[in-house]
């Protein structure tokens, strides 16, 4: 078939036969039928605008959501958009592996398998940190097992750091009978139902001191205070030649014993200063610092809930 109109139309062309423009007239009629109307410009526009905002807000409520929900881990990543804009942030909805982790760890480091900490931060005195106690204790326990003889009667398998609870550490200050510097550690426990209570003292040698007292405190005086009969080894510097001589000052000093379940305070004064003694599942703990010479022994005193004295070791002759 030859052309039948030109490009914009169906209207009559040269040369058509009656029959042909005819023809042309009704497809002319049908056509105008079919023509669409303007394009509603602003209806369309504003109709997006609104979508727009739609989307806004779900975005920004998605957004609140996952602030006010802290236990949700999502992971957010950037994602360029068409024509070189950013789009929102993709969402993956599954939770972070390491915020998970972070939330399940404890607020405290987990004790494995070294020593319980002391009740009270002071008993760890002149910095000295729980590990570094733990790690004075250990060279004594590995020290006593490696050297212990298996037919001797103090043979005791004293066990290991994780049995132990530090109830003091301090700086130890060389004499002549245990010359350099290092530290003392107070631990106790409970081996086999028998309460076990060490001081070991680690100055770096090759096979660090500990004194161990084993067995329960047999007190025919029945005192609501029992000073440790070894706690001289805290607060003596040379026994060889008596208290007070020779002293190097600073001298930091260490007294611990034992308490009953009525007591509520004990106090330790030695040097002219008064302390108060750390109070830790039935034992105290108190340490100061000497600035001169001392000839007499700390003085304890324990009180009870009512703020009666009810041990003075002034009036113990056990304890002088």
């Amino acid at each position: 078939m030859r052309d039948m109109g030109d490009a914009t139309g169906y209207g009559p062309a040269d040369g058509d036969t009656e029959f042909e423009a005819r023809l042309r007239e009704l497809l002319e009629e049908q056509t105008d039928g079919l023509r669409t109307s303007e394009a509603p410009y602003a209806t369309i526009l504003r109709q997006g605008r609104t979508s727009r905002r739609r989307r806004v807000f779900a975005a920004g409520a998605g957004l609140a959501a996952l602030v006010a929900v802290p236990g949700t881990a999502v992971a957010m990543h950037y994602q360029p958009g068409a024509g070189g804009q950013a789009a929102l942030p993709a969402q993956d909805a599954r939770p972070s592996a390491q915020a998970s982790a972070t939330q399940l760890q404890p607020s405290a480091p987990v004790r494995a398998s070294g020593p319980e900490g002391p009740a009270t931060p002071g008993q760890l005195a002149d910095g000295i940190t729980l590990e570094r106690a733990a790690e004075a204790l250990e060279g004594c326990l590995s020290s006593e097992a490696k050297h212990r003889r298996a037919d001797s009667p103090m043979g005791y398998d004293l066990g290991k750091p994780g049995d132990y609870r530090v109830i003091l550490a301090l700086n130890a200050t060389g004499d002549m009978n245990s010359p350099g510097d290092g530290i003392r550690v107070v631990a106790v426990g409970t081996l086999g139902g028998t309460p076990v209570r060490l001081i070991c003292t680690d100055k770096g040698d090759e096979r660090p001191g500990i004194n161990t007292s084993i067995g329960d405190v047999v007190d025919p005086a029945h005192r609501a205070v029992v000073p440790d009969d070894n706690a001289h080894r805290l607060y003596q510097q040379d026994g060889a030649t008596g208290p007070g001589l020779p002293y190097h000052f600073p001298f930091r000093w260490g007294s611990v014993g034992t308490v009953e379940p009525g007591v509520a305070k004990v106090t330790v004064s030695w040097g002219g200063v008064t302390q108060q003694a750390a109070l830790d599942h039935g034992y105290f703990a108190a340490t100061g610092v000497l600035a001169a010479s001392e000839d007499s022994l700390p003085h304890i005193k324990g009180y009870d809930a009512a703020g009666k004295l009810v041990y003075d070791s002034a009036q113990d002759k056990a304890y002088q």
